[in-house]
């Protein structure tokens, strides 16, 4: 895994690096007003909410996709992985289960992981991987120039729909529902209080913690204003799956916070039984002698 140092302010760097211990060198590239920078400052504030429990940031790593949501690897000081297109929660995976102490963050967006991506998704809600997804939905593959994603709503028009999108769009949360996560939740860049305190609790979740993050993409499809009058946050909650599922379909409104949220043996709990492979691995010549001796029994 990488680990990116903080920024140093003697290396002549813009004057907003080294404001905080969470930010890199990397000078942030998104569009001002991107909804990224909301989900980039709410991540940092989870972080900071989780150490307060007593999980260090040297407990917490993440993964990106590609895409404009992936930036944020570059710009959130924590150690990870920057993965191949649609293969972020893949990757995530296996670092959950090389070292189970570790707690995983998958930044991804919609077009990497709704389309190329989608199998892994599912299938890591399926077997209640304990990762947390942030899928920063802005509905367009933004990082080359706002072609139509699997979640762009009917009408766009973009690069490859310049007569607009004749397609109905996925809906994540009624996917990810059906296909067994024990966390669902629907989060929005305009409330930054309300998804830092999502990410934490998706974090602290043992299973699968999906959120799908309302996230205006100012260039190319810009929904601020239709996010601001119809994603409020919901009264209650969590919900039962039924009616988790039910809200999950509504068109209306866009209520946020968490859907759904179950008990449920994670992946990595069945699969290593207590043992961290990182651990408890032993040294070369234990795993060599373990290996003859299958090879000749």
């Amino acid at each position: 895994m990488t680990k990116r140092p903080t920024a140093d302010p003697s290396c002549g760097l813009p004057a907003w690096a080294g404001q905080d211990d969470l930010t890199t060198y990397g000078e942030n590239t998104w569009c001002p007003g991107c909804g990224n920078f909301a989900i980039l400052n709410a991540a940092k504030a989870a972080v900071r909410s989780l150490e307060g429990d007593g999980i260090g940031r040297d407990r917490i790593v993440m993964a990106a996709g590609i895409g404009q949501h992936a930036k944020i690897f570059d710009y959130l000081g924590l150690s990870g992985v920057y993965s191949l297109h649609g293969r972020a929660i893949a990757v995530a995976q296996g670092m959950k289960l090389a070292n189970p102490d570790l707690s995983v963050i998958v930044f991804v967006g919609d077009g990497d992981t709704m389309g190329e991506g989608l199998a892994h998704l599912l299938f890591a809600a399926k077997r209640n991987a304990d990762v947390t997804v942030v899928m920063h939905d802005n509905g367009v593959y933004a990082l080359t120039t706002g072609q139509r994603s699997p979640l762009s709503p009917e009408g766009y028009k973009g690069p490859s729909t310049p007569h607009g999108n004749t397609e109905q769009p996925l809906n994540p949360l009624v996917l990810t529902l059906e296909a067994g996560a024990t966390f669902v939740a629907r989060g929005y860049s305009g409330d930054i209080a309300g998804l830092t305190g999502l990410i934490a609790d998706g974090v602290r979740h043992k299973g699968f913690s999906f959120i799908d993050v309302l996230q205006p993409c100012v260039t190319f499809n810009n929904r601020y204003a239709e996010y601001n009058e119809l994603a409020k946050p919901m009264d209650g909650g969590p919900l039962s799956f039924d009616d988790a599922l039910a809200l999950a379909r509504v068109q209306e409104t866009l209520p946020t916070g968490i859907l759904y949220r179950a008990e449920r043996g994670s992946a990595e709990e069945l699969l290593t039984r207590g043992r961290n492979p990182v651990r408890d691995s032993g040294c070369r010549s234990d795993r060599l002698a373990a290996v003859r001796l299958l090879l000749d029994g």
